[in-house]
């Protein structure tokens, strides 16, 4: 497809991030990738071209999954709980993980000819229909979706909704300034590991600005929560377990909710389930390290996923998979001993 036909395309849009070079090429600055492009080359998420030197988009508003989901499956447990969200989606990565739960987005690449595009008002036309109370972008890396996401949140904040990424964390401090700026204001980031297991396993990528963006996301007044999936024989080491404890609470402090979810085989990584046991593990190593809100993830039922008061040990969120069962936090305090508890957004009871 030439560049002239290629540009009419709706899903095709200058990138609002990119600099541009010497001989037409141009270097993409929305992830830390910072990919240089000659002309018609394409970046390494294959998301972004270069077209006689500007650099375009080719999925914005190309849509390949959109439906209305709990924030609690994000998992998002101090933000908004009991709400859902209408949650979209568009096409590829950045990263290249073997264990990927999503690879049937991730791993295919944007083809403009069969775009499914969808304007931004549809998609918070969509959450109202729906009664969500917000917008997620998620299953694959948000952040390629990012000048389409810019737009939608401008349209859904003034409209009350609120808005949130489910993230790997490797944009660029750019592309987190604009979408704050935009309105996003919850931010749920994967951490995958040590710096090994993102060298060996993620396509060579440094974990210190996967951190350094949840710390300036929380800085800026957004709200963070942080997943490690625990994957069985790769970042299952306590050694590992304890490094990504050490660095959550170094970089983000005790209060900001912190994730260990079971690993299930998929994609090209056939290795067993993750124990339950090392999930217990690893949530016990961090709440003894001074973590105030350590939970599992995708275990349903396991009282790990309840939300305790850090002070006295009443009961505050009782959760059954990605239903509240219970809620028991007033004026974001604990009832029994008042114990200030980060909650962003108002809880919405379902029955």
């Amino acid at each position: 497809m030439n560049s002239k036909s290629l540009l009419s395309h709706p899903t095709i849009r200058e990138s609002r991030l990119y600099e541009v070079l010497a001989g037409k090429r141009v270097r993409c600055i929305l992830c830390e990738r910072r990919c240089e492009l000659r002309s018609d080359q394409k970046g390494h998420c294959k998301t972004r071209i270069n077209l006689g030197g500007k650099l375009y988009t080719l999925v914005y508003g190309d849509i390949s999954a959109l439906e209305s989901r709990p924030i609690e499956i994000k998992p998002f447990f101090h933000y908004w709980p009991g709400t859902t969200a209408t949650t979209f989606s568009t096409w590829s990565c950045n990263l290249s993980c073997p264990w990927c739960q999503n690879h049937a987005l991730s791993r295919t690449e944007p083809d403009p000819k069969k775009a499914r595009y969808m304007e931004d008002m549809e998609v918070v036309g969509f959450a109202e229909e729906c009664g969500d109370e917000g917008l997620c972008i998620s299953f694959q890396e948000p952040t390629l979706l990012t000048e389409f996401a810019v737009d939608a949140f401008t349209v859904a904040s003034s409209k009350g909704l609120y808005c949130c990424f489910v993230s790997n964390g490797y944009m660029t401090t750019e592309a987190l300034k604009l979408l704050r700026d935009s309105g996003m204001t919850g931010l749920k980031i994967d951490v995958k590991g040590d710096e090994e297991t993102y060298r060996k396993f993620c396509g060579d990528v440094d974990v210190e600005k996967v951190w350094r963006n949840a710390r300036l996301a929380k800085s800026m007044g957004i709200h963070v929560e942080i997943v490690n999936l625990v994957v069985t024989n790769i970042n299952d080491s306590e050694e590992c377990i304890r490094g990504v404890i050490e660095s959550h609470l170094r970089k983000l402090g005790p209060e900001t909710p912190l994730h260990f979810t079971r690993y299930y085989p998929t994609h090209r990584f056939k290795s067993p389930a993750t124990k339950v046991s090392t999930l217990e593990k690893a949530r016990e190593w961090a709440a003894k390290m001074g973590c105030l809100y350590p939970y599992l993830g995708n275990v349903h039922g396991h009282p790990y996923e309840n939300t305790v008061c850090p002070s006295c040990g009443c009961l505050l969120i009782q959760r059954y998979g990605y239903e509240i069962v219970r809620y028991k936090v007033t004026e974001e305090k604990c009832p029994r001993c008042r114990l200030e508890v980060p909650i962003t957004g108002r809880y919405k009871k379902k029955y």
